[in-house]
């Protein structure tokens, strides 16, 4: 091999170096939801009444949390703490948050209607987006994400509990998984969550 082809073998060898290397950098990181088979198709409706489906949040990161507007400690804590990691994140990195919806899904539609959702939303944060439906469309949601979730009576029938699973998801443009943080996770935890995998 002549000293030209060699310098031409080398620069090419750099050029692809630095490709794999930008690649490698620019991409996110998997999240500990990668290869998950959550998620799926759902139909809706929001807090305003509206129908809405999957197909509405192409192109967005999903941050979502299943729960329900009576509970008395566990939801409204999470969904604080989703609140105030997404506005750090707001603050910090505007236009990437900008492609985040914070979601909110009913596990009690008997209950959750969308005026009841609108009341709750609205006192967390203005982006945050409640959804519910028919008892079959919410349980169906709820199997495709994985969510667990059962009536608990108590001494009122008109008050009964929900026994649920508390995780914070995030789901990417594609609808895919990305990630996911348990109950009793810190805004900062949110906070990172988004900077680690939203692009």
């Amino acid at each position: 091999m002549n000293s030209r082809s060699l310098w031409i073998v080398l620069a090419i060898t750099a050029v692809l170096a630095v490709g794999l290397a930008w690649m490698r950098l620019s991409a996110p990181p998997s999240g500990n939801l990668a290869g998950s088979t959550l998620g799926g198709p759902f139909a809706l409706v929001n807090q305003d009444g509206k129908p809405v489906s999957d197909a509405d949040f192409r192109g967005e990161y999903r941050l979502m949390y299943f729960g329900y507007t009576s509970c008395p400690d566990v939801c409204p804590t999470d969904v604080a703490v989703i609140a105030r990691g997404l506005k750090a994140y707001e603050t910090a990195r505007p236009d990437c948050a900008a492609k985040v919806q914070p979601m909110f899904i009913t596990v009690d539609p008997d209950r959750d209607d969308p005026a009841a959702l609108k009341a709750f939303v609205t006192a967390f944060h203005p982006r945050l987006i409640g959804l519910t439906g028919t008892t079959a469309q919410v349980d169906a949601m709820r199997k495709a994400y994985g969510i667990y979730a059962r009536k608990v009576p108590t001494s009122d029938p008109a008050f009964y509990l929900m026994d649920h699973f508390a995780v914070i998801y995030l789901f990417g443009p594609d609808g895919g998984a990305v990630a996911f943080l348990p109950h009793g996770a810190a805004a900062a935890d949110v906070t990172a969550m988004l900077e680690t995998y939203v692009r």
